[in-house]
């Protein structure tokens, strides 16, 4: 028996990371998962992206353990198609429970490309969280059931620290403003039973920072690297470590926990 038995969950940017992890985290615990990707690369972002490849290995991580997945190629910017993948997912899975919206990128640019990517990162982490929440809400209020909302946040979304105008900005700026999703979802959905959480995550070991892009930027900005460094002493954490903290969150055992900021961090914000 897990804590998630019988439930639905509808994961963003889940071909790998982050997303891969929280998908396959619950359907350990007995969930059945909806999982998108755009699998393509932005312009702007120098590191590579996820590929369809990426999104069939999480198809087949989570069918190994006997849960059912419906996974689709869809662009969190893009609202019809997001609405039509979670529509046709929770038609096919019997319904939705549990939103995790983790799609994120990291615009690291040059200085000329610098407002594209500003705007990018703006467009995907923030305008694709509002979106995903947007297009499920509906479902799971129509299902009267509640249920759980998990908005994938950032440490940059509660300090700042490593910031300076270069390409943590745009990251900080659309982290912080997950934080005022939340907590403007959480008012608008506590009356339905659904709860609303953000998490916040220090560096995770995943490409968005495992990259060469990222580690040029952290040797020619030392100072960005220390404003970056955790209380314990760990660079980075695993995927895991977030996706643990998801799984308890979205189930019962949380069932009164919302409208929290949840720090799993290695002690990055009580620095």
């Amino acid at each position: 028996m897990g804590k998630l038995d019988g439930k639905v969950a509808f994961i963003t940017g889940a071909a790998r990371g982050q997303g891969r992890s929280h998908a396959v985290r619950l359907a350990q615990e007995g969930a059945d998962i909806i999982a998108i990707d755009i699998c393509r690369q932005i312009d702007s972002v120098a590191y590579p992206m996820a590929t369809s490849a990426d999104l069939e290995q999480t198809v087949s991580e989570v069918e190994s353990l006997g849960r059912h997945i419906v996974s689709t190629k869809a662009d969190v910017r893009d609202v019809a198609a997001l609405n039509a993948a979670v529509t046709a997912g929770a038609a096919e899975l019997g319904g939705l429970d549990i939103v995790v919206a983790n799609a994120g990128i990291l615009g690291i640019s040059s200085p000329a490309d610098r407002d594209t990517a500003f705007r990018d990162v703006i467009d995907v982490n923030l305008v694709g969280a509002w979106n995903t929440v947007s297009v499920s809400a509906p479902i799971l209020i129509e299902a009267g059931g509640g249920g759980s909302i998990v908005l994938i946040s950032s440490t940059q979304g509660l300090t700042g620290r490593g910031g300076g105008g270069g390409a943590m900005t745009a990251y900080s700026a659309s982290k912080h403003g997950v934080v005022g999703l939340m907590r403007s979802f959480n008012h608008w959905l506590a009356p339905h039973g659904i709860r609303v959480n953000s998490v916040h995550p220090t560096g995770v070991k995943t490409p968005m920072i495992m990259n060469e892009q990222m580690s040029a930027l952290m040797v020619d900005n030392p100072a960005m690297d220390e404003a970056m460094s955790n209380l314990m002493p760990v660079s980075v954490i695993e995927s895991i470590d977030v996706s643990n903290a998801i799984a308890w969150l979205v189930s019962d055992e949380a069932r009164f926990v919302t409208g929290v900021t949840l720090p799993v961090d290695a002690g990055f914000t009580a620095k």
